[in-house]
């Protein structure tokens, strides 16, 4: 064996720094964790221009920590098929509405009780309380880990022919979420429920499938509804709440540090994503009004509201009872 001479120790010395340099890089890279997000809308809209708000405020606070895959225009799905991908472990965050995890948390319905709600400021300081806090439990324990309660807006009536009072409902076909609550209203006023997912619903309004929906303002003008059913009345029924929100086993990988920051933005970001959405809405109802559609204010909203009554009934023992409802209420 040759000696080890000065040359060759300078020579070894020379090559460890790039030997080492795979070995660096590979820790590094295994710090990063990588989330692939799902977003229903395009680019210009609230529901994807928060994850890039979250991201950079990831970077900022744990640089290298997060990379953001933000996957936008439904591309991945609709909500169902999002948050079952969430649970399979193929998508690692998303918003969602109550409606679609209510599959999943039945009491989240009460959210979705019609004409609870008197403005986004009741919502807000019930989803802040007590009732927020148990169902973010409930929905941790299906694998979905809030990072904050978000407010998409109210629903609004949308039809292909103008509809301002409950009566003229009456055998319409209407395209509702997948949700009995949903199905259990739009039946309460004489029309057809039907479930359709989303992002099918453009083509079933335009072929006459289905004669209205209800939706908010934002996302009628985000899916281009406005050429398929060109009147909107302000029925604001139902206040559309939804969550910001991680897959469990994502969140169950991260340590102490990166969850508590994780949480911190989320909940920033929950702020910033409710003032993005009123701000879109009010413009969203211009780009409707732009491109044909109809602003109708409905006639004898008392006669909608009494309409919905039944709906309290129905679904006060999934939401753990009528006092939950009276108490939802009395919030000032």
């Amino acid at each position: 064996m040759p000696p080890f001479t000065r040359r060759t120790f300078i020579t070894a010395a020379a090559l460890a720094p790039a030997l080492a340099a795979p070995a660096l890089v590979r820790s590094a890279l295994a710090r990063t964790s990588v989330l692939t997000v799902a977003s229903l809308l395009g680019e210009d809209k609230p529901e994807t221009q928060v994850w890039h708000w979250i991201a950079a405020r990831l970077e900022e606070r744990l640089p290298g920590r997060f990379r953001l895959r933000i996957v936008a225009n439904a591309a991945l799905g609709g909500e169902k098929e999002v948050a079952d991908g969430a649970r399979l472990g193929s998508i690692q965050a998303s918003l969602s509405t109550v409606s679609t995890l209510s599959a999943w948390v039945p009491e989240l319905q009460v959210l979705d009780l019609p004409f609870l709600f008197r403005d986004a400021g009741h919502l807000s300081r019930v989803v802040s309380g007590p009732l927020g806090e148990d169902l973010k439990a409930r929905l941790a324990d299906e694998g979905f880990v809030v990072g904050g309660f978000i407010d998409y807006g109210a629903r609004h009536l949308l039809a292909r022919e103008p509809i301002t009072r409950p009566e003229q409902l009456a055998g319409k076909t209407m395209r509702v979420i997948q949700s009995r609550l949903h199905t259990s209203l739009w039946s309460a006023f004489g029309a057809v429920p039907v479930g359709i997912p989303i992002t099918e619903t453009y083509n079933a309004l335009a072929t006459g499938v289905a004669d209205a929906m209800d939706l908010t303002a934002s996302a009628y003008a985000g899916f281009k509804l406005y050429e398929v059913v060109p009147f909107l009345t302000r029925t604001a029924h139902i206040r559309s709440s939804g969550v910001i929100f991680y897959a469990g086993s994502f969140w169950d990988g991260l340590g102490d540090e990166e969850k508590a920051v994780l949480t911190a933005v989320s909940t920033d970001a929950a702020i910033y994503f409710n003032g993005l959405m009123q701000a879109d809405e009010a413009a969203s109802l211009e780009v409707a009004r732009a491109h044909g559609g109809q602003v109708l204010e409905p006639d004898a909203l008392v006669e909608w509201q009494k309409g919905a009554q039944s709906v309290w009934s129905q679904f006060e023992d999934v939401v753990g009872g009528r006092s939950v409802i009276d108490t939802i209420r009395q919030i000032g």
